[in-house]
């Protein structure tokens, strides 16, 4: 048997998806972090993309993008917002980049001419993956491995396979699974129904495992009866039987979890639970509160084209919330399809009751002149604005026609030969081709200028930040667009590229061509999406 002592909980999920895996496995990595033990989480996906990267937005929400450059699923975003660490590229892994290594080694000839088979390459190739974080870090105590994906489904087999070969190589004292499954309630017979749990406990012990935990989705309460009838049929002890209820946010689900007794039973199953001082909450107890009972509120219009999905904006809205919570306010989020401003007076419509205007990231011209009329209304109407990525390249093409006089003014992404290509293509991405993980992606520096709003709000002249983009600021227009009151607060350590801009005489106007909304935690909200609720309050109670 391996001698590591990293020990791992894999997390499934059953009956259908969406049940909240991902916030199952950050809410208890927060837990047994609590208690002391070095915590760890990994998503494998089963899709065949190589990553998220170029997948539609409508179909899997935000692309989430690591200090490393690698884009991820979203749950990483929940990974890094409970646990409050920087997550790398052996946290997250789809079947398609499993596939693309194997067949890549089968290429060189590194499998010396063997028949190359689901079983032993594929799954050995995801066993070395699920190893990848106790190998770099020989102090983490527990890794928690989320499967994606619900059991029965074609894709998740040679993930599911593994984790059988995995848990009889390491030990059933030391791989546990947890399975996250619903218990529907029938309105009509007015009773909780544990048949779809028992089918999918069925179909995962048809695999070769028997869960350790069953993690109870419901939105009414579980009776002892239902529990006992549940442990009989599934043979997981009744006190292993977790209730998942529905939460108002879900910053409440650890202090849920902790009634339950959740971590403590994952520790007894992994002969972790020794005695370790009793743990308390109570700063979380104290955010949700700032989340659920906020002394005043403040509406911000989300300016996109992914509003019918608001995944796509997932670590925004999160970023919202905890700006809210430190300035005791509820953040109303107004949706706004960019594509519907397409006049002054539709805009004035659109921004009655807004008291900040949000461009998110995007890419596409679809919507974009929609997009370039809120930011003028924005920037005339004095109501605090905040650029997001595109949202800078937005505000910069406003303010060059508008201001600038420079009626042309375009991006080279929406029009190839425009006359003035204000935000150009990158020289680095002039000869790219492939559309995936080709863009600038992850974490580059930045310096700020002081005396300016972005100085204000992170307090210090070099920061870090997470980007995603194939276009810059054509450093050709920076002059003409100095002059006329665009103040360029944060460029690149060698000063090449614009990183931030803010404009003068205005309360509060700053774009970043970064995504500040990536590394905004609980306990740690983000100073950008800070300061532009405090400036966006301030607007609503001039």
């Amino acid at each position: 048997m391996n001698k590591s002592s990293t020990k791992y909980v894999i997390v499934t999920g059953g009956v259908i998806s969406g049940l909240g895996k991902g916030i199952a496995a950050a809410s208890l990595g927060y837990l047994l972090k609590k208690r002391g033990f070095s915590v760890n989480i990994q998503k494998f996906d089963p899709y065949l993309n190589v990553d998220p990267g170029t997948m539609n937005p409508y179909q899997h929400g935000e692309v989430f993008v690591l200090d490393d450059g690698t884009e991820t699923d979203l749950d990483l975003g929940h990974y890094e917002r409970f646990l409050d660490i920087n997550m790398t590229r052996a946290n997250n892994t789809t079947a398609g980049r499993i596939y693309y290594s194997v067949l890549e080694r089968e290429r060189r000839g590194d499998y010396l001419g063997a028949t190359v088979q689901i079983i032993p390459h594929i799954t050995d190739e995801i066993q070395r993956r699920m190893r990848l974080i106790e190998e770099s870090d020989d102090q983490c105590d527990i890794v928690i491995t989320e499967i994606g994906g619900t059991v029965g489904d074609i894709e998740s087999l040679s993930f599911l396979e593994s984790v059988r070969q995995f848990q009889n190589e390491r030990g059933r004292e030391n791989v546990i699974i947890v399975h996250v499954t619903l218990i529907p309630y029938v309105e009509a017979s007015e009773e909780l129904k544990t048949k779809p749990t028992q089918h999918s406990v069925m179909r995962l012990r048809e695999i070769g495992l028997q869960p350790n935990i069953l993690f109870c989705r419901s939105s009414y309460p579980m009776s002892d009866d239902v529990k006992t009838k549940l442990a009989l049929f599934t043979s997981v002890s009744k006190n292993c039987i977790i209730q998942g209820l529905d939460a108002k946010t879900i910053y409440e689900v650890p202090v849920l979890l902790e009634e339950e007794c959740f971590a403590d039973r994952v520790l007894e199953h992994l002969g972790l639970g020794i005695s370790r001082p009793k743990i308390e909450l109570n700063y979380l107890k104290k955010f949700v509160k700032g989340v659920l009972e906020p002394k005043d509120f403040v509406t911000i219009g989300i300016i996109g084209k992914y509003t019918q999905m608001i995944d796509a904006y997932k670590s925004i809205l999160e970023s919202f919330i905890h700006a809210g919570v430190d300035n005791d306010a509820k953040v109303k989020i107004e949706w706004i399809d960019s594509e519907k401003l397409k006049s002054e007076q539709s805009c004035k419509k659109a921004f009655k009751d807004i008291q900040g205007i949000l461009i998110p990231g995007g890419f596409g011209e679809r919507g974009i002149e929609g997009k370039i009329r809120a930011s003028s209304y924005a920037r005339d109407n004095k109501i605090p604005f905040l650029g997001i990525c595109l949202g800078l390249q937005i505000a910069i093409i406003d303010f060059a026609r508008n201001v600038c006089g420079i009626t042309e003014a375009n991006s080279f992404e929406f029009d190839e030969n425009t006359l003035h290509p204000v935000i150009h293509l990158m020289p680095s991405q002039r000869n790219v081709t492939e559309k995936g993980a080709s863009m600038r992606l992850g974490a580059y520096t930045c310096i700020i200028k002081q005396n300016t709003k972005a100085f204000e709000a992170y307090g210090k002249a070099e920061i870090s930040e997470r980007h995603r983009h194939r276009f810059e600021v054509n450093n050709d227009y920076i002059d003409q667009l100095e002059k006329a009151g665009i103040i360029f607060s944060g460029t690149s350590p060698d000063g090449s590229l614009i990183e931030m801009i803010e404009l003068k005489d205005h309360p509060w106007f700053v774009a970043t061509q970064a995504h500040p909304e990536l590394k905004s935690r609980v306990g740690n909200t983000h100073p950008l999406f800070r300061d532009f609720v405090k400036a966006s309050l301030a607007y609503k109670n001039s």
